[in-house]
């Protein structure tokens, strides 16, 4: 049978037979991947900690008919292990790893720019923005709008995502995309001042510094709207979003 070598993170776990466990990993080079790691419910597993969930491993695997096995897993990063005991981080990091699984449908299909997110919002979480740290949910909405953004869903902050009319526009509904205008806006739509707006386009560029002196209240504003956009367009709300301590 044919192995490959890659990196990845691991999204999530599941039980399978007495020691076996399910490994969904997203992966550098095959996208998303489903694979057997024989026995590491075991004690004496080889594997050990190494594939829990957030774990940035170094793998060798064997192509199987259904799912590939685990031969050999070697820690890069215990991107977890910074989160423990943080239950806002936790919880955020939760919210992110499932949302990787979501974006990426296909197994391995390319996916290097979903799993090059991850991996930085997983180590930006634990380790700080290049400027100081941040509170994870503030983490959590930028990585949300950029993973959608890089999937196709990019809300439109500019203009009117009903009409086009150029910006800036006080109504946001995420069933229309993003902002619309007076004319356009769907009943419902949240009125959105503009240093929420401004913050918005922030986290949706990853401009660190501009996200330094904004107010709670804004940041409470904005994670909700990050939130309604990313349930909608993700069709099926995602589970671990209510779990998240927001500010």
């Amino acid at each position: 049978m044919a192995t490959y070598s890659d990196e990845g993170v691991v999204l999530r776990t599941h039980k399978l037979g007495e020691a076996d466990r399910i490994i969904t990993l997203l992966t550098r080079g095959h996208g998303k991947v489903r694979a057997v790691a024989k026995g590491v419910r075991r004690t004496s597993s080889k594997f050990g900690a190494r594939l829990e969930p957030f774990s940035h491993v170094d793998l060798q695997l064997v192509e199987g008919r259904s799912l590939d096995i685990v031969s050999q897993a070697v820690t890069r990063r215990l991107l977890g292990q910074p989160l423990l005991g943080d239950y806002p981080a936790y919880t955020a990091a939760e919210a992110m790893v499932e949302t990787a699984d979501r974006l990426v449908d296909q197994e391995k299909e390319p996916a290097l720019p979903q799993y090059l997110l991850l991996l930085g919002a997983l180590r930006t979480l634990g380790e700080g923005t290049p400027d100081g740290p941040r509170p994870p949910t503030l983490i959590l909405d930028s990585y949300l709008l950029r993973a959608l953004a890089t999937a196709g869903y990019a809300p439109v902050l500019d203009g009117c995502a009903a009409c086009g009319r150029p910006g800036p526009h006080e109504f946001f509904n995420p069933a229309a995309g993003g902002l619309v205008c007076a004319t356009c806006h769907p009943p419902g739509s949240a009125v959105v001042g503009p240093v929420t707006l401004a913050y918005l386009v922030a986290l949706l560029t990853g401009d660190w510094p501009a996200t330094r002196a904004v107010a709670p209240a804004v940041q409470r504003e904005g994670s909700g709207l990050v939130a309604a956009f990313a349930n909608w367009h993700l069709e099926r709300g995602l589970r671990s979003l209510p779990h998240v301590e927001r500010g």
